[in-house]
């Protein structure tokens, strides 16, 4: 099978220089990379172009940072590759083995109904032991192939995926017209819901293993529950065919607790609380947003330029 490994940037220099020489060391090798740069300032283009010099497989795209979008900017991409299966990427996810994208795509040889895959996602070095618990919660050590009848098992989770390291089989993906567009985000979980519902796989690879996590501040964790809140709103008749997010998030709740006790780091307590206090509030008020001046939804959101704030 040819891969389509494709990575959206926007200063990204902190770490395009040590994923690009990750991907390069690969066991296999995607037969292209494009990455799609959406109006970087920082030496970006440059760590680019200076790694198209060394790996002929490499290609850049440049688009305005007005143009991107999640869902349509990752469509469009993949219009411009020939790959069956289609790797994304996002420019912090740093492959932790030389076999990473092995393991992501090897599954697709044995299962013609399997139309993604992604990987786990460990935490990065620096992470706090918030963003740690939400990659171990996420992110189980055990692979899980997810069927439509799974539901009944995984709940919610059935639909779970991320694109900061996923594979899709190109013919499946492109029939329902890649990923949806206009979206605060989430152009992946819709993307699967709709492959499930037409009787597809997804499959958890836990032997392919990046490092991708995020060190939120209190205030970050409130936007981006809010920004939660309001995708699941928008997009509540699709989604709730999988049984909606609350058994999970209570879930998700208690088992950052636990974790918490287990380390014994009890100064994090009143922390834990506010954070998830934060959480719940922000989620309700994005579920309701409509309701909600604009001026406040945009500073709310993680995402303030989201043309649906206009609408």
């Amino acid at each position: 099978m040819t891969i389509s490994l494709i990575i959206p940037t926007w200063n990204g220099g902190k770490w395009l220089n040590e994923l690009l020489t990750q991907l390069a060391r690969q066991t296999v090798l995607p037969d292209e990379i494009v990455l799609v740069d959406s109006g970087s300032t920082d030496d970006t283009l440059a760590i680019v172009q200076r790694h198209i010099g060394q790996n002929p497989r490499i290609r850049l795209l440049e688009i305005k940072q007005h143009d991107f979008d999640h869902g349509g900017t990752r469509a469009w991409a993949a219009q411009q590759t020939t790959g069956e299966i289609l790797v994304y990427m996002t420019q912090d996810a740093i492959p932790a083995a030389d076999n990473a994208l092995e393991f992501l795509i090897r599954p697709f040889q044995d299962n013609k109904q399997l139309a993604a895959t992604y990987g786990r996602q460990l935490p990065a070095l620096d992470a706090t032991l918030f963003s740690e618990h939400l990659r171990r919660f996420n992110y189980p050590e055990h692979s899980q192939l997810r069927r439509r009848g799974d539901a009944l098992v995984f709940g919610f989770k059935t639909i779970f995926i991320s694109n900061s390291f996923a594979a899709w089989r190109r013919e499946l993906l492109a029939a329902q017209g890649y990923f949806p567009q206009q979206l605060l985000f989430g152009e992946d979980t819709l993307a699967l819901a709709k492959l499930i519902e037409n009787g597809y796989h997804v499959q958890y690879v836990s032997e392919a293993v990046v490092r991708h996590s995020h060190n939120y501040s209190i205030w970050q964790d409130v936007q981006r529950y809010f920004d939660i809140g309001v995708f699941h709103t928008e997009q509540q008749a699709q989604l709730m065919q999988f049984g909606g997010p609350g058994g999970t998030g209570r879930k998700y709740v208690l088992s950052e607790l636990t974790l918490l006790l287990e380390r014994q780091q009890y100064h994090l307590l009143p922390e834990w609380f506010l954070r998830n206090l934060g959480k719940f509030i922000a989620y309700n008020m994005g579920k309701r947003y409509r309701q909600l001046p604009r001026s406040w939804a945009k500073k709310l959101s993680m995402n303030p330029r989201w043309q649906g704030w206009t609408v």
